[in-house]
């Protein structure tokens, strides 16, 4: 279905999406010029990871006002209350946290088999900060609105998994199919475009999600 008018200019007047789409492509470009490999390249986006799912966390907890439809605890609805907004929050950083947990023991065995990645050197280091920098104003950007609003908590529990299949796939086949400089830099094209699909999905997601539940919340 073709974007109307008004998606499109909010397209392009959301910042964070051009600052996602520039923290991306400098980092292919560091990592061709600097001859990064596909272990390192991991590294930094595993970081980026987990920096979505500390501002992912942080979002769920601080909500004012949230609906639970949908969601269910034990098989049971529950109800939208201050103790359901922490169990769900909390529940997601423990899971969220468990699945890159998994990821740091398959990227530290990486290490080990190898030459050990030169993670601390400024390039990474610079990448990880610009990824914290444009996820953080996404934030708070993006925080007046979300208050206004009446989210799906179990909405906000979820959409931070699309960011990180990239990247488990690149971890299970990566030994398998990747090799090389061609592919390297297939897989950063592929992981910026999930990247921003993402981006502008889960916000998408979100504005669906809040004006309807907004409207029966009324």
């Amino acid at each position: 279905m073709p974007l109307s008018a008004s998606r499109l200019e909010a397209l392009f007047a959301d910042n964070s999406l051009w600052g996602l789409l520039l923290a991306n492509l400098v980092t292919i470009v560091l990592a061709v010029l600097q001859g990064w490999d596909l272990l390192l390249v991991m590294w930094v986006y595993w970081c980026q990871s987990v920096i979505i799912g500390i501002f992912n966390f942080w979002r769920m907890l601080t909500l004012k006002k949230f609906t639970t439809k949908g969601l269910k605890m034990n098989g049971s609805p529950v109800a939208a209350t201050d103790s359901t907004r922490r169990q769900v929050s909390f529940f997601f950083l423990f899971h969220y946290g468990f699945f890159h947990l998994v990821y740091l023991i398959f990227l530290l065995a990486g290490s080990t088999e190898g030459e050990r990645p030169d993670f601390f050197s400024p390039g990474p280091l610079l990448m990880v900060l610009l990824f914290f920098i444009n996820h953080a104003w996404s934030f708070f950007s993006n925080r007046k609105r979300e208050a206004e609003a009446v989210p799906n908590i179990g909405t906000l529990m979820f959409l931070p998994y699309a960011r990180i299949i990239p990247m488990h796939l690149t971890l299970v086949l990566g030994g398998v199919l990747i090799s090389g400089r061609f592919w390297l830099v297939l897989f950063l094209a592929l992981k910026t475009g999930a990247d921003l699909i993402a981006h502008v999905a889960e916000h998408a997601r979100l504005r669906r999600t809040s004006t309807s539940e907004k409207s029966s919340f009324d």
